[in-house]
């Protein structure tokens, strides 16, 4: 078929789609979250999303038009990340070189390319050197390189310091403090400029799949569906999109790569994930307190031993005073008290870190899961007709507290395996939907893979008596001495979801209240994030069941989702008639960050995309 009938019936769908969104705005967060202090819910069903109340049986539905629009493309790309954007531009590269026609195309859930990106970032540029040689002179976002590292084990009160070796994963010697949401958003450009079609704003909600069982394609969200479950006046279905292959880069945890997990066993011969919850703050300070380029790293207090995680603060060089900092919490942890949120505030305080602060102002916030199981986690990669690139398997490496430079390489790997396959003439293939194991064989002969074989063993390292502190002496001897070469491979505890003690069983932690200087109540930091979603629509948080909130996550834990939520979407609050409490899903606060769907205890909670460009709107962060 010819490319430009497809890309102008494909323009078409999209602008169909965008006017649906475009007549029911969401309110300003400020009117939510006003409006829910002064009244609350009385719907006696939590959950009446489609995925978990069938429309078939919805009288309501009968006689509405569900047909889709359909289009094709030669390679779709679900996630405009680091790892999508670098698969699309090395594909566009690769047709450019041998003078060939490929259409790209690209779908993001996101408003706009970046807004959902978070993190750090201390960016390692290996990958963009590979993909973009020419990125100083194009104009690339990398303003900082580190001049000074710092690294630090924190009691309440003291500081003390640690010297980083010769070889040490922590070292930044020639990286690049970044805002990655900025960095993100131009790659988006070096992409249109290769002649990537972008659709931001347009969340791939569904997997589809030949009759043979290989992956078809992808089909966007469907719009204008009320908060009852019931079709509006505006009700425009989703459009298909479908391709020879379909590369998912949906970052961590996504929802449709759980769902080819299961499809294609591909979870099978891998130890499970584990995650982290990461929190950042960006302040501007005062300019004496101002090092551009240092980058600062802690471990320790307000955690105990026991618990995983740590922070970090780094001062960019952007012609203003401005510091992104954070704190990490491996979703390990096993108390249903602790909240990621309040420890990221209480650590603030700290002295150490107060004195950079103190006198500064915060202008943003966001949060986001990231996978910390490194080698011996990472599923199978391929499938037919697709694959999996980028944060979605996992290729984070958790010393180095890096995995940016690593899934934009699996991102470039992934173009290189699929490229001759989608422009071959004549393709005969046993399936409809291309198969390319080629990716993870090569993925496993390149420096991804290696590095992340080094450090295989440090984070599992963490699990023993002495926790923290067992974990950063074993990376002192074995992974200084060996490099990773040591002829075992340690093993994770299992599911984070299964950590979590009984609430009876932990003693409940006392936070200091906000101080509204250092520390922030939980509403005020997540209207920082820009986050919007509109409001008549079915709660994207699903529940597999209703009862089972109150009935075993309060009734055993205490209500951990209360806690671990970094945006306040979930309140359990008393019954209209008195005699006893529900749960509250506030979907419209909702930071994409995963951690519900991974760490709630009975894993009952399915996160499930929104109406596309709902969610953060994070400005560089």
């Amino acid at each position: 078929m010819p490319i430009v009938p497809r890309a102008r019936t494909s323009h078409r769908c999209i602008r169909a789609l965008k006017t649906a969104q475009g007549e029911h705005a969401a309110p300003p967060l400020y009117t939510t979250l006003n409006r829910r202090a002064c009244s609350s819910v009385s719907t006696p069903r939590i959950t009446t999303h489609y995925t978990i109340h069938s429309r078939d049986k919805d009288p309501r539905w009968e006689g509405i038009e569900m047909e889709r629009f359909a289009d094709e493309a030669d390679v779709v790309i679900v996630g405009g990340g680091p790892a999508g954007l670098s698969a699309a531009i090395r594909l566009k590269q690769l047709a450019n070189e041998h003078e060939k026609e490929l259409r790209v195309c690209l779908v993001e859930k996101a408003s706009q390319i970046g807004a959902h990106t978070l993190s750090g970032a201390c960016l390692e540029p290996t990958a963009l050197d590979e993909l973009i040689p020419d990125w100083k002179e194009r104009g690339a976002p990398l303003n900082t390189p580190v001049t000074e590292d710092v690294f630090s084990i924190l009691t309440e009160k003291y500081r003390i310091p640690v010297p980083i070796l010769p070889g040490l994963p922590m070292g930044n010697h020639g990286n690049y403090i970044v805002r990655l949401g900025n960095f993100v958003r131009w790659l988006g450009e070096q992409a249109e400029e290769l002649g990537v079609e972008l659709y931001p704003g347009y969340a791939a909600a569904e997997v589809l799949f030949h009759e043979d069982g290989s992956v078809k394609g992808i089909a966007t969200n469907d719009v204008g569906i009320a908060k009852d479950g019931s079709p509006k006046d505006v009700f425009e279905r989703g459009m298909e999109l479908h391709a020879k292959v379909t590369m998912f880069g949906e970052g961590c945890h996504g929802h449709l790569a759980k769902q080819l997990y299961k499809q294609f066993n591909l979870r099978e011969n891998c130890e499970p994930q584990t995650y982290a919850i990461g929190l950042k703050e960006v302040w501007a300070i005062d300019e004496k307190k101002w090092r551009p380029g240092r980058a600062e790293h802690s471990v320790g207090w307000p955690l105990n031993r026991l618990t995983y995680g740590g922070s970090f603060l780094y001062h960019l060089n952007e012609g203003e005073p401005l510091v992104a900092l954070g704190f990490v919490v491996g979703l390990d942890y096993t108390n249903p008290y602790l909240s990621p949120f309040r420890e990221f505030q209480r650590w603030k305080h700290h002295p150490f870190v107060a004195a950079t602060l103190e006198g500064g102002s915060r202008i943003a916030y966001g949060a986001r899961a990231l996978n910390e199981g490194g080698s011996q986690s990472i599923p199978k990669l391929t499938f037919p007709g697709g694959l999996l690139i980028g944060c979605s398997p996992g290729f984070m490496n958790v010393p180095k507290i890096k995995g940016t430079h690593t899934a934009m390489k699996s991102g470039m790997l992934a173009a290189e395996a699929v490229f001759p396959k989608v422009t071959a003439e004549g393709l005969d293939s046993e399936t409809a939907g291309l198969h390319a194991p080629e990716y993870a064989e090569t993925l496993k002969k390149s420096w991804v893979w290696k590095e992340l074989h080094a450090v295989r063993n440090i984070r599992p390292s963490f699990h023993n008596y002495f926790g923290l502190y067992g974990g950063m002496a074993y990376t002192g001897v074995f992974y200084w001495i060996f490099r990773g070469k040591e002829p075992w491979t340690l093993k994770h505890c299992g599911l984070d979801a299964d950590q979590l003690k009984p609430a009876k069983e932990c003693t409940p932690i006392e936070y200091p209240k906000p101080d509204g200087k250092l520390s922030f109540d939980l509403l005020s930091s997540v209207a920082l994030s820009g986050t919007n979603h509109e409001g008549d629509q079915p709660a994207h948080l699903t529940l597999k069941s209703d009862s089972v909130p109150v009935q075993r996550n309060l009734a055993i834990y205490d209500g951990p989702e209360q806690r671990f939520c970094p945006a306040g979407v979930y309140e359990y609050v008393p019954l209209e008639t008195g005699d006893g409490m529900r749960l509250q899903i506030n979907a419209q606060n909702c930071v994409h960050c995963k951690t519900c769907d991974i760490k709630d205890p009975s894993q009952n909670i399915n996160w499930v995309v929104p109406e596309g460009g709902g969610g953060p709107a994070y400005n560089g962060l």
